[in-house]
């Protein structure tokens, strides 16, 4: 039997131990966040009234702003019936260099609202949204 207390029995190494080493997970090769999944949350958000409007100001351009500002008051993508709105489905397309028109449905319960929006490249290389529109809701059908 050892005499140092603090090795398990039948341990012969001397070695104390150290510090655990992390757990490696095997890595995923991540895909790059796209800008209008990244914008339609961020809409979503004000639209829902989870964040105030001015929580936009950088990343609009335009009349962006002014039309996040005359829809946001009336949160028309709030939650329904205990249920918090998400982004269904987002996809956008690439008309030219540096623009991206996307789409997204965004469901709240059983209802389900279309959000369109545009989105422009700066100089500085950095993606802005230049303009936003909702469609009519319509309830989902199961």
């Amino acid at each position: 039997m050892s005499t140092d207390n603090r090795r398990p029995t039948g341990r012969r190494d001397q070695r104390r131990p150290g510090t655990v080493p992390p757990q490696r997970t095997p890595l995923r090769p991540r895909q790059p966040h796209r800008p209008h999944h990244w914008f339609a949350e961020r809409l979503l958000a004000v639209l829902s009234g989870q964040r105030p409007v001015h929580w936009m100001l950088g990343h609009t351009i335009g009349e962006a702003y002014d039309q996040l500002a005359e829809l946001a008051p009336g949160t028309p993508l709030r939650a329904t019936r205990g249920s918090r709105p998400v982004v269904r489905r987002c996809r956008g397309a690439q008309p030219a260099t540096g623009v991206v028109e996307a789409f997204a449905s965004i469901t709240a319960g059983d209802r389900i609202q279309a959000m369109a929006f545009r989105l422009e490249q700066g100089t500085d290389l950095r993606w802005r949204c230049a303009a936003v529109e909702l469609g009519e809701s319509s309830q989902a059908v199961h």
